[in-house]
C-alpha cells in the first residue's frame, strides 16, 4: 500500500503517479512507499489551507479546542501503528517511539489549552474619546517542515499551536518517515477536522527543494517553521526572508555538559548517560560536550564509561538501549569521527564498534579542539569528554561553538550553578538534569547557529498570531484641513 498524500481532507495519490520508497535501515527492506508530491501537489495543499481558513479562523475556541482533544485521543489509540511506522523507517527502539507518541499527545493537549489565551489590549491613545486596540489574529495558513529524528512530537508540533489559534497548516513530511508523518495528519482526520485544516505532504528526496521552495513562495502561506539541521535551516530562512515571511528555525545542537568540582558525580552520569545516548543520540539536545572539571574527571570518565559499555544496542525489535542510526552514511561518519579522535590522542574508553547502522555507546576521552568531535556536531552515539580547569575555562568552552540550543550545569551550590548558567549562551539550560528535556508549554529554541523563535507555550503564541491596531473614533472628530 502507498502512503498517500492528505490534501482537502482526502487521502490522493500523487497527480502525476509518483512515488518513492523509505527503507528500513537495520534490515534493507522496504520500509514504505509513499506518494511523491509534485510542485503541483505542493500548491494544491496550500489552496486547500487557504479555503479552509476564512471558516476555520472563524470557529469558536471551544469547537477548536475539543477537536484538538479529540485528535489527542486519536494519536494515542494509534499508539502500535506509529511504532510499527516509525521503527520500520528510523531504526528506532518502541520506548523512543512511545515516548514520542506520548509527548505528542501532550502537545495537541496543550495547545487546545491556549485557544483562548492570544493576548489583546487597550492603549491609552491621545484622541479624546477614541478606543484603540491591540487584537491578535491567526496569520493565515501556516507551513511545518519536520524532520525524522523525534517524528511524532516534532510533526505534531510544527502544526498543533498554528491549528489551535485558527490558522491552517501544511506539513511537509520528512522522507526519511512519511508514514509516520502522515499518521499524525490522520490523527486530525480520525477527530473530525474540516477538510483543508491540515494537509500533510511527502515526496522525493531528490524533489526536496523544489517541494519546499515551492510551498515557500506560494503566496497563501504567510509562515514558515522548520526543525533540522543548520545547513537546511539557513537556505529556509533564506527563502522565507526573500518572500517576507516569518519564520521559525530550531536548528542544530552541539548541547555542553559542565560538571564543576563540587557536582554530584554519579548524578551527572545518570543524567548524561540519558543525554548522550536517548535515541542513538538522534535528538538536536543531546550532550554532546562532557566538560568535565580536571579534578573530577577521573572518576567521571570511568563511571560514565563503565555504564556505557553496559548499553544493549542492536535491531530496535529487540531488547536493546541503542537501535540504528537513521540516515544512510551516519555510521561511517562515526567511524571517522572516532579514527580522528584517537588518531590525535583522544582515549576511546568503551565502544567503537559498529554493525552497519548500529553503533555501539561510545566514549573518547581527553578530547581537544584539534578534534572534529569537538566541534562537529556528531548526531550519533560517539560521545567526547573535554577536561578543564575551573569555572570560567569550563564557561569558555561550552561557548566555544557556533551552536546554541541547550545545555546543562552540574554543581551541588545552585546558586553557583546558576551563575554559571547564566554566562553558557543557549536558549535552554538545566541546572542538575540532562540536556534532552521537552514539555509542551515551555518556550523551546536555541540561539547562534541553533535558530531563533520559540515553540510552546505563551511563545508559540506570539510566533503564530499578528497583533493589529484596531480604533473605533468618534466620527465627527476635527481635522486640521
Amino acid at each position: 500500500m502507498t502512503t498517500q498524500l492528505l490534501i482537502d481532507g482526502q487521502s490522493r495519490d500523487a497527480r502525476d503517479g509518483r512515488s518513492f520508497t523509505r527503507r528500513d535501515p537495520v534490515t534493507g527492506a522496504v520500509a514504505t512507499t509513499a506518494a511523491a508530491a509534485s510542485p503541483e501537489d505542493a500548491q494544491a495543499a496550500v489552496v486547500a489551507a487557504q479555503a479552509a481558513f476564512g471558516g476555520w479562523s472563524k470557529t469558536g475556541a471551544q469547537e477548536r479546542r475539543a477537536l484538538l482533544m479529540k485528535a489527542a485521543d486519536a494519536m494515542e489509540a494509534r499508539l502500535a501503528d506509529f511504532t510499527a511506522a516509525a521503527m520500520a523507517e528510523t531504526g528506532a527502539t518502541a520506548p523512543w517511539i512511545g515516548f514520542n507518541v506520548s509527548l505528542a499527545a501532550g502537545i495537541l493537549r496543550e495547545a487546545a489549552a491556549q485557544v483562548t489565551q492570544p493576548d489583546g489590549e487597550i492603549i491609552p491613545s491621545n484622541k479624546p474619546g477614541n478606543l484603540s486596540m491591540a487584537v491578535s489574529r491567526p496569520r493565515g495558513v501556516c507551513l511545518g517542515i519536520a524532520p525524522w529524528n523525534a517524528p511524532v512530537i516534532l510533526g505534531t508540533r510544527a502544526i498543533a499551536m498554528p491549528v489551535a489559534l485558527g490558522n491552517t497548516a501544511v506539513l511537509k513530511s520528512s522522507e526519511l518517515c512519511p508514514e509516520t508523518h502522515r499518521l499524525i495528519g490522520q490523527c486530525f482526520v480520525d477527530a473530525g477536522i474540516p477538510p483543508g485544516v491540515v494537509n500533510v505532504i511527502s515526496n522525493a528526496p531528490e524533489d526536496a527543494a523544489t517541494i519546499v521552495e515551492t510551498l515557500i513562495r506560494a503566496p497563501e502561506v504567510r509562515h514558515v517553521n522548520f526543525t533540522g539541521s543548520s545547513k537546511v535551516g539557513r537556505i529556509i530562512g533564506r527563502l522565507a526572508g526573500e518572500n517576507l515571511k516569518p519564520s521559525l528555525l530550531e536548528l542544530g545542537g552541539k548541547a555542553p555538559f559542565v560538571v564543576l568540582d563540587d557536582a554530584d558525580i554519579d548524578a551527572a552520569v545518570n543524567a548524561a548517560i540519558f543525554g548522550c545516548y536517548m535515541n542513538q543520540g538522534q535528538i538536536c539536545m543531546s550532550t554532546e560536550r562532557m566538560i568535565v572539571d580536571d579534578s573530577v574527571a577521573d572518576e567521571f570518565a570511568r563511571k560514565f564509561a563503565e555504564r556505557a559499555a553496559a548499553l544493549p544496542a542492536g535491531d530496535p525489535r529487540g531488547h536493546v538501549v541503542l537501535g540504528a542510526l537513521c540516515q544512510p552514511g551516519a555510521g561511517e561518519k562515526m567511524d571517522e569521527l572516532i579514527a580522528d579522535a584517537t588518531a590525535k590522542g583522544g582515549k576511546l574508553l568503551a565502544g567503537g564498534t559498529r554493525d552497519g547502522a548500529v553503533v555501539a555507546a561510545t566514549v573518547i576521552d581527553h578530547v581537544t579542539p584539534a578534534m572534529r568531535i569537538y566541534n562537529e556536531e556528531s548526531f550519533g552515539p560517539v560521545k567526547p569528554i573535554i577536561r578543564v580547569r575551573g569555572e570560567d575555562e569550563a564557561i569558555r568552552v561550552a561557548n566555544d561553538s557556533e551552536y546554541g540550543l541547550s545545555a546543562a550545569v552540574f554543581s551541588r551550590d545552585a546558586a553557583r550553578a546558576m551563575s554559571v548558567a547564566e554566562r553558557i549562551e543557549s536558549g535552554i539550560c538545566h541546572i542538575n538534569g540532562p540536556t534532552v528535556a521537552d514539555e509542551p508549554q515551555v518556550p523551546f529554541g536555541g540561539v547562534k547557529s541553533s535558530g531563533y523563535g520559540r515553540f510552546g507555550g505563551k511563545a508559540g503564541i506570539a510566533e503564530f498570531t499578528e497583533l493589529r491596531w484596531v480604533t473605533i473614533e468618534d466620527p465627527a472628530q476635527h481635522y486640521p484641513f
